[in-house]
């Protein structure tokens, strides 16, 4: 079986970062073996193209507190930079990146770092918005049985990968885009998270022609994802409209925008995040908008059950600065499965 990541065509005149071309190359596999497998593989070929400096940044204990360092703002941070990486090492990293993600994922990816030296551009600070101001580390031991991980990480992309025996965890996942639609130049009507965007819109909109109108929970969108960059969250306020009190097509809806979620990583992975979504209990899972319903205006809404959150939000820079996180209450940083490995195997 053939597995292709990234088929995404770039037109010829965009000039695009390297990063971002790499990521939308095609990765070819003979035969697709299991997330947990592919990706122990992809960072053992990664480390081993390192040398002994540029290993001791790239590497960190599996229990070191870095681990759950993550940040989604333009920051120093620590790991190995794809600036300080020969062109073998870079590709090696994105190997790595191509792993989890789906031809989806890594086309968003990419298209949220060609924002990124746009914004460069736009604020004459080409230095402090270097798209390859991205940092790769690794945590542990790759295919060790009492787990490890992976985290790639710069402004605006922030994929957190926990393994752990054959399971994956990709929570927090987070990507967003400054702009949110690139609105003059060669790459004009570049919109990195639009289905994001879009599917909400159009899910909020459906239920208010419903009659729903709870969904739209303030005129007034919120200003920012109210989980930041914590790294442990607890449920919200659950607002909007519940699944079980959904039509059969609107419920269909609210599936496909948390698969846009989901979806950024590969099918196995994905298919998995799916299932336990569903086996929690759709019905339970809110969907709540605030703010304007036009295109271009500043909105929020979130998705949240009792096991994850989803959350949106389109404010800054005149509504033209987006941001989606997607967030476990339990399992962020693999944290549920370390917790059922631990009680189910005496570790004295």
């Amino acid at each position: 079986m053939l597995r292709q990541t990234m088929v995404f065509i770039t037109p010829t005149k965009m000039k695009l970062p390297a990063l971002a071309m790499a990521l939308l190359a095609p990765l070819l596999i003979a035969e697709e073996k299991p997330a947990h497998t592919e990706l122990a593989a992809a960072a053992d070929a990664f480390l081993e193209s390192l040398d002994e400096a540029s290993a001791a940044r790239a590497t960190f204990a599996f229990d070191d507190a870095e681990r759950t360092n993550w940040h989604y703002t333009p920051r120093d941070r620590k790991g190995l930079p794809l600036k300080a990486m020969t062109e073998g090492q870079k590709n090696a990293a994105v190997a790595l990146v191509n792993t989890i993600l789906s031809e989806k994922g890594a086309m968003k990816a990419a298209q949220v770092i060609t924002a990124e030296a746009l914004l460069g551009a736009m604020e004459k600070r080409p230095e402090f918005r270097d798209p390859e101001r991205y940092f790769v580390a690794i945590f542990g031991t790759p295919g060790a049985p009492k787990g490890w991980g992976m985290r790639f990480e710069g402004h605006h992309v922030s994929i957190n990968v926990t393994v752990l025996g054959e399971d994956v965890s990709v929570t927090p996942s987070f990507l967003g885009s400054n702009p949110a639609e690139i609105r003059e130049g060669e790459h004009k009507g570049l919109r990195p998270l639009a289905a994001e965007e879009d599917l909400g819109r159009a899910l909020a909109a459906a239920l208010l022609e419903s009659g729903k109108k709870e969904v739209l929970f303030s005129d007034k969108a919120i200003d920012e994802i109210l989980t930041r960059e914590e790294p442990t969250v607890k449920p919200l306020e659950a607002v909007g409209i519940a699944a079980g009190d959904m039509s059969e097509a609107q419920r269909g809806a609210l599936m496909e925008l948390i698969s846009e979620y989901t979806g950024r990583y590969r099918a196995d992975v994905a298919e998995a995040d799916m299932k336990k979504i569903r086996e929690a209990g759709i019905e339970a899972v809110h969907f709540g908008w605030a703010g304007s319903l036009e295109r271009g205006e500043a909105f929020y809404y979130r998705i949240q059950s009792p096991t994850f959150l989803m959350e949106c939000a389109n404010t800054q820079n005149d509504a033209n600065h987006i941001h989606a996180v997607w967030r476990d209450f339990n399992g962020d940083f693999g944290r549920d499965l370390l917790r059922e490995h631990f009680e189910g195997h005496d570790h004295r």
